[in-house]
């Protein structure tokens, strides 16, 4: 009843024609040209006055619909790939899947991108079907139906303010309902990754994925394992970083998604200490996220991944292992795995280590240790670890307020707070005495 009366008041007529489009005005939806960023309306504008059909697209369109700030502007065109290129100097041609051209205007890079063709018999796939090439251009239309959900075929034109919404997806969001353009079966088949992007915008958004595009996902996160897994860990960015990663895990687990992507978290769910530490961890970003401060992926995964660290790290220093290259040992067993799944950059995986390598350090106060510790460069991030740390009970509190004041403390009031040095038992004659910090315990 309510998604009727939502499409009678967005419609562009009582009875709109099968396939015929709704064109919604200011007065309806009420985004103005000027929360348009100037390089995307100056980039639609210019494809316009040299007789081109040019709509900011997408995502953007959602998001001021659903009164969030965009953080990018995309623009669809039937001008080709050539024809944008030649109407704007600093741009570039990019992409084998689908060739798209990014505009550069002012500090902004503008996505430009063909309406496509319906998928037909010359489109490329793997056998799985899932959709390798397809470099086919098409109509608006055909362009609309190829979109995932129904909330992101939508097109705004800022010239008259209108938005050209042909799959009801204005309703859609007023409904607060994810849907699915087309059969969910085979959407989900030509791009497994868009089961991941259903559970993000979900969540994001504050929408309930409709029956119909949800009933299929668990049954098929099989098919994440055939995605590439730079291309996962690109979604998986997006999500941890949403400012909603503690909504979106929670249902990457209940939809059984975390197996193509976090099987651990399973693992650590099952720990007390873990799942508290996780959630804190995710909680921080989440909030960091909303109060526009910048989230260190590194940071990110360094907290996903440590309990299964702690878990090899044990296991290597009861096999007999010395603590700090067992240490070593346990961190490259667990990012090897872990690359399986998701392709984590080098940049990255540094960033991780450091962190990690960080925590035995903070924890051995001895001497003048903690003076060589706090000049480090990745020091305050494996000091926010250290307090995530302290906060899931995993650490005594003690350690970090005692770092907090260190922190905080003058050079006299810092010297003050060093503990003496523990003197070395008595050695055998004959015994070399060790020769720095590799003797001490330090990474």
């Amino acid at each position: 009843m309510i998604r009727k009366l939502l499409r009678r008041v967005f419609s562009k007529a009582p009875a709109a024609a099968a396939g015929e489009a709704a064109l919604i005005p200011f007065e309806r939806h009420g985004i103005r040209r000027e929360a348009v960023s100037p390089g995307a309306r100056q980039t639609v504008a210019r494809l316009q006055e040299h007789g081109h059909a040019a709509y900011v697209v997408g995502g953007a369109v959602r998001d001021l619909l659903a009164g969030i700030a965009p953080k990018d502007f995309d623009v669809a065109t039937d001008a080709t790939p050539e024809q944008v290129r030649a109407l704007f100097r600093r741009s570039r041609i990019i992409g084998r899947r689908f060739r798209i051209v990014h505009v550069m205007s002012g500090g902004e890079t503008i996505e430009v991108s063909t309406f496509r063709a319906a998928n037909g018999s010359e489109t490329e796939t793997d056998t799985h079907g899932r959709v390798l090439r397809d470099n086919a251009f098409g109509s608006i239309a055909e362009d609309a139906a190829r979109r995932d959900f129904t909330i992101n075929a939508l097109y705004y034109n800022p010239a008259d303010e209108t938005i050209t919404d042909y799959h009801h997806g204005v309703a859609d969001l007023q409904e607060k309902a994810l849907r699915m353009i087309g059969d969910p079966r085979s959407r989900y088949r030509e791009d497994p990754v868009r089961m991941l992007r259903a559970v993000r915008l979900a969540a994001k958004l504050g929408l309930t994925i409709a029956p119909a595009a949800r009933a299929p996902i668990r049954e098929m996160a099989t098919l994440l394992e055939n995605v590439p897994a730079a291309r996962l860990l690109d979604e998986m960015l997006k999500l941890l970083l949403s400012g909603h990663a503690v909504a979106c895990l929670r249902q990457l687990r209940e939809e059984g998604l975390h197996h193509g992507l976090l099987p651990l978290l399973d693992v650590i769910m099952e720990q007390p200490l873990g799942e508290r530490f996780v959630w804190l961890s995710l909680a921080s970003t989440d909030a960091r996220v909303k109060a526009g401060k910048r989230a260190s992926p590194g940071f990110l995964f360094a907290t996903l991944l440590w309990h299964e660290v702690l878990a090899a790290w044990a296991a290597r220093k009861q096999a007999g292992e010395a603590a700090i290259p067992a240490l070593h040992a346990a961190m490259d067993e667990v990012l090897d795995l872990q690359g399986g799944k998701l392709a984590i950059t080098r940049r990255i995986a540094a960033d991780i280590k450091e962190i990690w390598l960080l925590q035995p350090r903070l924890e051995n106060r001895a001497g003048r240790r903690p003076l060589r510790v706090v000049e480090q460069p990745r020091f305050r991030a494996g000091f926010d670890f250290l307090l995530l740390r302290a906060e899931s009970g995993e650490v005594d509190g003690e350690l970090a307020d005692w770092w907090r004041c260190f922190i905080d403390a003058g050079t006299e009031a810092r010297l003050a707070m060093l503990a003496p040095e523990k003197k070395p038992g008595r050695r055998r004659r004959g015994r070399r005495k060790p020769v720095g910090d590799g003797a001490d315990g330090e990474a």
